[in-house]
């Protein structure tokens, strides 16, 4: 075996270099000069090779979050769909105090058009599992609100730990995440046999029902024997079904 068979490439040891950087010191400590120093590269092979420095970064977040993606995807695979909500939160702080400095790229940092597509792919796999509770009649509110409503609140949960964990503090934060976690999932979605409950009105499980009916119908998308126009009627009144609030 020669030494180009086992000397990795420029752009594999600048990404290295660039992600152990990253780890140890934080954005600030990703400079041209430390990276070029440490991969034992000239700082035109990392424009040549990454554009700039900002592309450089939106490289390492990517291979960063390449082991979570896949995570999340396997999630995927559950029968109980709430129980999958609740590993994916899981999975999502977990990578977020494991990768703190990547998970700031792109969560706390994030510019238009950075790692678009990977965080994209992570969004939609949550809008999937939000569509299986409400395809499972359990949602209090439509898909989008729901995912978004998660997304926002575990976001905020792993930055907390996140600068927990950097000062040493975590260990006083060691319920928040699931606490949070099982505040939200209550807000959202209602008990396996909600009946005798107090607040599941006729209104309410009508508004349930029309958010699960509603997802379905998306789901089935052309395959549905409606015309255009009357897709985009019934989508409306469930829409309002689903809100529960009454027509003014």
């Amino acid at each position: 075996m020669t030494v180009t068979d086992t000397t990795p490439q420029p752009r594999d040891r600048i990404l290295r270099a660039a992600a152990d950087l990253l780890a140890e010191g934080g954005r600030e400590a990703v400079s041209t000069r430390s990276v070029s120093a440490a991969a034992g590269v000239q700082a035109q092979t990392i424009y040549r090779q990454f554009g700039d420095m900002q592309g450089l970064l939106d490289e390492v977040a990517r291979h960063g979050l390449t082991a979570y993606l896949a995570e999340k995807h396997a999630n995927l695979a559950g029968d109980d769909p709430l129980e999958q909500l609740r590993r994916g939160w899981d999975l999502h702080v977990a990578f977020g105090l494991a990768n703190p400095a990547v998970y700031r790229l792109l969560y706390t940092e994030h510019r238009p058009g950075g790692n678009a597509a990977a965080m994209s792919e992570a969004y939609e796999v949550l809008l999937r599992l939000v569509t299986r509770v409400a395809e499972a009649g359990r949602l209090r509110m439509g898909v989008a609100a729901a995912a978004e409503m998660i997304h926002a609140t575990g976001i905020g949960v792993t930055v907390t730990l996140i600068g927990a964990q950097e000062a040493g503090r975590l260990a006083e934060y060691e319920d928040l995440s699931r606490n949070t976690r099982e505040a939200v999932l209550a807000a959202l979605v209602t008990p396996a046999e909600p009946g005798g409950r107090a607040e599941d009105s006729r209104a309410a499980r009508g508004a349930r029902h029309a958010v699960a009916l509603k997802a379905l119908l998306d789901e089935a998308g052309d395959r549905l024997a409606l015309t255009p126009g009357e897709h985009l009627l019934l989508m409306e009144w469930l829409t309002r079904l689903a809100s529960g609030e009454p027509w003014r």
